[in-house]
């Protein structure tokens, strides 16, 4: 029997409206319970603090206790692998940074693909890096310093919070861009890192703001460049490595949300929405403001593409410095 096509139609918009009424009632719905957050490092680091207000301001805007688990080692990746295995229902979260997609290019085996087994729910927050010497470095400028660094036999010394951080490869990237023999000095995090340039053990650091920045407003330190694409509400007078003129050094640190691949568009939907308005909060905004981070909550493809550059950025170091866990 045929039908006539205005029925056809009918029939076919009414088994589209009964396939999405589940999915539409899905975001409607969640969370049901309580969510598990996974922050893969230790409790009171930037990351640690960053996660924990989101999560408090998730808690009271659904109506649902979010709470975070540190599962910390292996760079990040050991508590991230956990999410990437956990069921994709929006029941188990990530807070990461910028090793998420560093470590499966820096080592040789992650047990996990940072585009194939996860979503992408956020960018959070950023924070520049800051590139800073010793005072008696005699360089005022970025350019002075790489004249110095050649008078000095083109070798390039610098400490990092670690191999395989973001501002390991932000400096790495750096004395590749301008022809320096680079020397890593890696140290276990920013604070030990700072202190190793404040000793003048070392000439220069790159480093995340909230350990640098007291630093150099006593004079300490002498900041030279951030490393963001704009200059730093904590820095003003310092330039960027754009303005500087050495645009090719770029890079900072960052803090994104992530569920485990599969995770209903419509789950992802809301905890943008959510952690977005979060970021809204003027408490949020200032404690954010006191570890160096500036909120964002952009789009989940926004967010994607970013990483992409990112990953395709830190491949061209690591692979063009042929740089090595220690």
């Amino acid at each position: 029997m045929k039908l006539p096509r205005r029925t056809v139609l009918h029939f076919g918009a009414g088994v589209a409206a009964l396939l999405a009424a589940p999915r539409i009632a899905l975001g409607q719905s969640y969370p049901a319970r309580q969510v598990r957050v996974i922050v893969p490092f230790a409790p009171g680091g930037p990351t640690d603090i960053c996660a924990r207000l989101i999560v408090q301001k998730l808690s009271e805007q659904l109506g649902k206790q979010f709470y975070i688990e540190n599962v910390g080692g292996a760079s990040g990746s050991i508590g991230t692998v956990q999410v990437a295995k956990a069921l994709p229902d929006g029941y188990t979260i990530l807070f990461n940074v910028n090793s998420f997609v560093i470590n499966p290019i820096f080592f040789d085996k992650v047990a996990y693909d940072p585009f194939k087994d996860f979503e992408f729910i956020t960018l959070a927050a950023r924070n520049d890096v800051v590139f800073a010497v010793h005072p008696s470095v005699p360089a005022k400028t970025v350019a002075e310093f790489v004249a110095y660094a050649k008078s000095q036999g083109s070798r390039f010394t610098f400490s990092s919070g670690g191999a395989g951080s973001v501002t390991h490869l932000v400096g790495a990237q750096f004395g590749q861009s301008v022809g320096l023999e680079v020397v890593h000095v890696p140290y276990p995090g920013a604070g030990p890192a700072v202190a190793a340039a404040l000793a003048n053990h070392v000439p220069a650091v790159f480093s995340s703001m909230p350990s640098v920045v007291p630093h150099i407003n006593q004079g300490s330190l002498r900041a030279l460049a951030v490393t963001g694409s704009a200059r730093s509400q904590s820095l003003p007078d310092v330039p960027t490595m754009a303005e500087a003129g050495f645009a090719e050094t770029k890079g900072d640190q960052w803090v994104g949300v992530f569920a485990p691949a599969h995770t209903p568009k419509e789950v992802i939907a809301v905890l943008n929405r959510e952690i977005a308005k979060a970021l809204t909060y003027p408490d949020v905004k200032e404690r954010f403001a006191t570890v160096g981070f500036v909120p964002v909550g952009n789009s989940p493809d926004e967010f994607a593409a970013m990483l992409r550059n990112d990953s395709e950025n830190w491949t061209k170091v690591i692979r063009g410095g042929n740089l090595k866990p220690d």
